[in-house]
């Protein structure tokens, strides 16, 4: 759903985003030093808020510049897979171990060491998730409790997409991971996301809610992803917001202020996976909906998108850019707004305009006529100005385009 299929960039059919406050699990042995900064104690509403950022793929920026660029604090790196030979690990990408990472780790503590902080994704379009790799519900949360102090994380997020989605078996034990972590490290932050339809979500949406309820298990929030489902717009997905509240409210047995405070919206900025157009108008609109009913998180996907692409919108979707114009890091303002935090304000670079150089006294020159032939070193004043003939010219005016830009100005006279 999030992950562009052609280019390898994801984001969920089903997220569970854990970010906590509370204690956090020391480091294990061996763990990279990279990895070592210790988390900030950034407020849970910089969890909700934090884009993803493929840290290793689709030429991933710089997060420090877009810290200082926007104000952001926090960043959902991604993804988390099972090994792709098989097992019941952790890695990024079905490839690189956590255990013995130090990449990601580095860009960890770049971050932290600016203030900032991150919550790793796990899932995402492709590969095989933990949740089918692993046998039951504890063996998946012993997988990504490893991450969780790898990084000494508060926070952690599941994005979980086809095949994994349709899997009953796979869906019981990433919500019974949720609700181990959730026990095993007090006072986390735990939110789960599923795929958008115009009705809130669809069949396995609600399958996961359903599933959430049967284990007691009781996040701190629900998104879902309006997009790449026949969406046009904002005035689309706020639709689908406020059908999904109506979601809650059934199967949880919330009234509309609770439903919507356990609610959240995660969109794909710009140009979608199915051809569909989000704009930063979109996006305001969207985020203006999110604050005035209380809603719990707003997020998107991805931070390597939110550049422009040259031409800005050349008909295909990107993992590196977003087919829309725009400003680098537009969007990750809206999830700086979105923490309660006021971007910078940017101000373009300013060129001075040109000084002149004083021409001095022009009294002993010849007034420039179009008839004359003038020829390299030769000066002329003409319109209050001095002029400087770089090679043989006639009846090109000084101050003029032209068309050898013969004449070079000296002042004023």
């Amino acid at each position: 759903m999030r992950r562009l299929k052609a280019l390898g960039t994801g984001v969920a059919a089903a997220v569970l985003a854990v970010a906590g406050l509370g204690t956090v699990q020391a480091l294990g042995a061996g763990q990279a030093s990279g990895a070592t900064t210790a988390a900030n104690a950034l407020s849970s509403s910089w969890y909700a808020a934090a884009p993803y950022l493929m840290p290793l793929d689709n030429n991933p920026p710089d997060a420090g510049q877009i810290m200082d660029a926007t104000g952001l604090k926090a960043f959902q790196l991604a993804f988390i897979l099972a090994p792709n030979g098989g097992g019941c690990s952790p890695t990024w990408g079905g490839t690189g171990a956590v255990s013995s990472d130090t990449a990601v780790g580095g860009v960890i503590s770049a971050i932290r060491a600016k203030g900032g902080d991150v919550s790793v994704s796990i899932g995402g379009y492709g590969g095989t998730k933990l949740g089918q790799a692993c046998s039951d519900a504890a063996s998946t949360a012993a997988a990504y409790q490893q991450v969780v102090n790898k990084y000494q994380l508060k926070a952690i997020d599941f994005d979980l997409e086809e095949p994994e989605y349709e899997n009953t078996a796979a869906v019981a034990h990433e919500i019974g991971a949720a609700k181990i972590l959730q026990q095993n490290n007090p006072g986390i932050y735990i939110s789960v996301t599923t795929a958008g339809t115009a009705a809130g979500t669809g069949w396995f949406g609600q399958q996961m809610l359903n599933e959430a309820k049967s284990q007691g298990f009781t996040p701190n929030n629900f998104s879902i992803m309006p997009f790449d489902g026949g969406f046009n717009g904002a005035a689309s997905q706020t639709s689908a917001l406020t059908a999904f509240n109506g979601l809650l409210k059934t199967t949880f047995g919330w009234d509309t202020a609770t439903a919507y405070a356990h609610e959240g919206f995660s969109g794909m900025n710009g140009r979608s996976d199915s051809g569909e157009y989000f704009y930063q108008a979109d996006f305001q609109t969207v985020l203006d909906y999110a604050t005035s009913h209380g809603m719990g998180r707003f997020t998107f996907w991805s931070l390597n998108r939110d550049r422009q692409c040259n031409p800005p919108d050349n008909g295909t979707t990107s993992g590196t850019c977003s087919s829309v114009a725009q400003g680098a890091w537009d969007f990750a303002k809206y999830s700086v707004r979105f923490a309660g935090a006021t971007p910078p304000v940017t101000t373009p670079p300013t060129t001075e305009p040109p000084t002149t150089p004083p021409g001095g006294n022009c009294g002993t020159l010849t007034q420039w006529t179009a008839s004359a032939v003038y020829v390299g070193g030769n000066e002329v004043a003409h319109n209050g100005h001095k002029w400087l003939a770089k090679w043989w010219t006639t009846n090109e005016e000084p101050g003029t385009t032209g068309q050898w830009g013969v004449w070079q100005d000296e002042g004023a006279c």
